[in-house]
């Protein structure tokens, strides 16, 4: 089978972008009012910005465009157009990042300059694509030897296999159909772990952690045969978390747990002296892809340590 040439490779990848832009579109119709798949939104956000812009504009800025300047296409005219919307297109992905997640708990001006904002997205990639389609390509092919595209080939499996391994455009390939798929295709990467490997990570983890589910019922902790910052035993388990905390507490403990469940509150932490350390005591609250409220989670760590840290440090200890 015929090897790709550069320009095959970074069209093909643009018709796999916009198979990414038409889900996010389709999506992003239904706003504000409709019901959108909120999975296979944040999916086509993290594909366009994973793939579309760290493995494609990544090859193009690190490769293409410089060999396209040493061929003589000067750096001021359609390069530096495109170096633009490259960085215009980063800014979007980060922002639309950034607020995919609890899109859906929005009231309707929050989900209205979402769509806006990807709209901004869309527009500028697809007229970007068309620009590198029917222009910027068209340049390299006129100036472009055997031996370039070689080493644009090669560079550019270089690129793929550094940031996914061998697999890469197989990988390539299953990011993409998650986008297309929706909700159905959501896969944990839970399913890769054995339960013995779930629990040692638990285990091992550096700081306590105890959830509580949706019935306010204390469900887990880990270290659970290790020592403790404050005492747990398991016979906290399946008790109502009310229950576990003294009376003083106990409005305070509620008023997280209803804030959580009504979505008025996404964080609540607490700081305090005890036994000679800093203790750091944080709580979240726990949903599905839906923001259906599944229940709280608590991470207790010790922090004296952590806040006399100053510099840096960037080599291992002898």
């Amino acid at each position: 089978m015929q090897e790709k040439r550069w320009d095959e490779i970074l069209v093909g990848e643009h018709e796999m972008i916009e198979r990414a832009m038409d889900v996010l579109q389709r999506e992003i119709d239904k706003l504000p009012f409709g019901d959108i798949d909120i999975f296979s939104v944040r999916r086509a956000v993290d594909f366009l910005f994973l793939f579309g812009d760290t493995i494609h504009n990544k090859k193009e800025e690190e490769y293409l465009f410089p060999l396209l300047m040493e061929r003589g296409i000067p750096k001021d005219g359609p390069i530096r157009v495109m170096l633009l919307e490259h960085d215009m297109e980063r800014k979007l992905l980060v922002e639309l990042n950034d607020e995919a997640p609890s899109l859906t708990k929005q009231p309707e001006r929050e989900k209205i300059g979402f769509k806006e904002k990807v709209f901004e997205y869309l527009n500028i990639r697809a007229n970007h694509i068309w620009k590198e389609n029917d222009v910027l390509y068209n340049m390299g092919r006129r100036v472009f030897s055997e031996e370039d595209n070689r080493c644009l080939v090669e560079n550019f499996t270089g690129l793929n296999r550094e940031h996914y391994g061998d697999e890469a455009e197989d990988q390539f390939n299953r990011m993409l159909d998650e986008v297309e798929q929706g909700g159905k295709a959501r896969k944990s990467l839970i399913h890769n772990l054995t339960y013995e490997q779930i629990d040692a990570i638990m285990e091992t983890l550096p700081i306590e952690v105890t959830f509580v589910d949706a019935d306010d019922m204390v469900a887990y902790f880990n270290r659970l045969d290790k020592e403790k910052i404050f005492v747990r035993t398991r016979s906290v388990v399946s008790r109502k978390v009310q229950k576990c905390h003294p009376e003083k507490s106990l409005h305070v403990v509620q008023k997280i747990i209803d804030g959580f469940k009504n979505g008025t509150m996404d964080e609540a932490e607490f700081w305090i002296d005890f036994m000679g350390d800093k203790v750091h005591i944080r709580y979240f609250p726990v949903r599905d892809d839906e923001g259906n409220y599944l229940g709280a989670l608590e991470t207790t760590q010790k922090i004296g340590n952590i806040q006399k840290l100053t510099g840096e440090k960037k080599l291992l200890d002898d």
